[in-house]
């Protein structure tokens, strides 16, 4: 019996090591400026991350013809970053944290520091930045930060190498009006509130924090307007507490992302102008909010503005997003055209072709 299971042993530790071989398998080597190697692993993590993109669309596995495309794009990916650091193109550590911190923003509704970050998303999953990431992208913070710098580097390039003929790239008139008729029905107001919003974190200190929401909130109902602007403008805004201003829309994603119940939502949307709450409390924090404005649900024509007390028309959010959109699929041709250029025998040398790349792709 020991023989035997020494013997499964030794097979299956010979097959864990004939999986981290393979996996270990050059594809293509780029060596514009300087060897690098895309390995098996390296391909699979790209994939992991191309069907985490994917994922709530059922997909939950790449074809062969697939994977071989991903792999194009890693190539032309490393050329362009290759070429870019060649022609001198950096971005520091800062610039990419800032923009990292800059995309969770905006889907949060508020600036936050990665601490906050952090803390949203421990409120709102349960989970850590890390956690979250891995979770939903396959890479962890650090991982997807180096992802998002060699992004950042190689649309840079391109924009250099390209800038006049994307600037060139507009959505017409035309092009503008049709999409608004087509998309009449989605470009509507749901019932909404604006609200002075103060949270204090609990931290290491219950006491503390309740406190300082205490006396945040007698303070702001005892002057209201100069209170808001010295609560939102104070040097502890962002480290103590956090407070500013926040549009409220009736639906269960708006109560989701404030880490609220719809009753609460509900309640709030009852309340009339002005009105002040009482300090609640939640697993991490102190709240309390002030009623500021409501607005009431309609439809939007095509002069009007696309959220309360903001300059922006309908038609030029959908000038903006087709131009975008446009320029977008101008920018990932040009990249590619570049790509190409840049993918010759001297600067590309790929390791695996034909069959021999079909077996390694066989996952």
């Amino acid at each position: 019996m020991k023989r035997f299971a020494l013997g499964l042993a030794l097979i299956f530790g010979m097959a864990v090591n004939a999986f981290a071989q393979n996996d270990l398998q050059p594809l293509a080597v780029i060596k514009l400026s300087k060897p690098e190697t895309i390995t098996v692993k390296t391909l699979k993590a790209r994939v992991n991350f191309v069907l985490k993109q994917y994922e709530p669309y059922g997909m939950t596995e790449l074809t062969l013809d697939q994977k071989k495309e991903v792999l194009e794009n890693l190539i032309i990916e490393k050329l362009i970053n290759q070429a870019a650091a060649k022609d001198g193109l950096s971005i520091s550590d800062s610039q990419v944290n800032e923009q990292f911190l800059r995309t969770f923003s905006q889907q949060i509704g508020q600036n936050v520091t990665e601490a906050q970050l952090n803390e949203t998303i421990k409120e709102r999953t349960g989970k850590s930045l890390d956690e979250y990431l891995k979770e939903n992208s396959g890479m962890n913070t650090s991982e997807y930060k180096a992802y998002l710098k060699n992004q950042i580097i190689a649309q840079q390039y391109v924009l250099k190498q390209k800038r006049d003929a994307i600037a060139g790239v507009q959505a017409s008139d035309e092009e503008i009006r049709k999409a608004y008729e087509m998309n009449k029905a989605t470009f509507v107001w749901n019932d909404m509130v604006r609200l002075f919003l103060v949270m204090v974190p609990k931290g290491d200190d219950d006491a503390a924090a309740k406190k300082t929401a205490m006396d945040l909130r007698a303070s702001y109902e005892s002057k209201p307007a100069s209170a808001a602007n010295d609560i939102k403008n104070s040097d502890k805004n962002g480290k103590s507490y956090r407070a500013g201003d926040i549009i409220v829309q009736k639906t269960s994603q708006q109560a989701q992302q404030l880490g609220w119940n719809y009753d609460k939502i509900l309640e709030l949307f009852g309340k009339d102008t002005g009105y002040l709450s009482d300090l609640t409390e939640t697993a991490n924090d102190y709240q309390f909010y002030a009623v500021l404005k409501k607005y009431d649900a309609k439809m939007l024509g095509i002069g009007d503005v696309v959220q309360p007390e903001s300059n922006v028309t309908v038609y030029e959010y959908i000038k903006e997003n087709l131009t975008s959109q446009k320029q977008n699929q101008y920018f990932s041709q040009a990249a590619k055209d570049l790509g190409k250029e840049l993918d010759t025998s001297a600067n590309v040398e790929r390791k695996k072709t034909g069959e021999a790349l079909d077996k390694l792709l066989n996952w």
